[in-house]
């Protein structure tokens, strides 16, 4: 190995007039090489997010579907007690000498029932949109985080001898940990 690191070396002093070498400085050469495998894995990663992202939308939308089918139902109900109050307050012209409060009450809290549960299926589905999406997004999250950190530690194991190697893998141990700690 260290007849490589040598090599490589020997490389970065040749004279720079008119050749090529090798940047050995790893401070100056990694924003450089960073942005180049984000770079790629922009351009290869995007269909597996755009596909993650469909997805996601296909589930979202089937929640949406499914929360207006609940409303849809909740309509119905609301439709058949309109039915039902309509046959009360025939009933309560009938019986008005003798029940008309006690008639009216039921229809109040007939329609108060009916539109809380209509609240109650709205929030549900405005819950589950909301919750599906922040799923969504934690997926993506983690997803493009795993593939920048297998692309990171393929360039940086491809191209590190031993000794740098260990000092990067500390010195981004330690980054990760204060990103897990923003992110959380």
């Amino acid at each position: 190995m260290k007849n490589v690191t040598d090599s490589f070396v020997s490389l970065g002093h040749w004279p720079s007039a008119g050749s090529f070498g090798f940047n050995t400085d790893i401070l100056a050469t990694n924003p450089i090489n960073l942005s180049v495998v984000l770079g790629v894995l922009i351009f290869f990663g995007k269909g597996v997010l755009s596909d993650l992202l469909d997805n996601r939308k296909e589930k979202i939308l089937n929640t949406i579907r499914n929360s207006e089918e609940l409303r849809g139902g909740a309509i119905e109900q609301l439709e058949k007690a309109r039915a039902r109050l309509q046959k009360v307050e025939m009933e309560a012209d009938q019986f008005r000498v003798n029940g008309y409060s006690e008639i009216e009450r039921e229809k109040l809290n007939l329609i108060n029932s009916t539109y809380k549960i209509l609240e109650q299926l709205e929030n549900y589905k405005n819950e589950t949109i909301h919750f599906e999406q922040q799923r969504a997004i934690n997926q993506v999250r983690q997803r493009v985080f795993e593939q920048a950190l297998q692309g990171a530690l393929g360039t940086l194991n491809s191209s590190l001898n031993n000794e740098l190697h260990l000092r990067t893998i500390n010195a981004n141990i330690g980054l990760f940990g204060v990103i897990k700690e923003i992110t959380d």
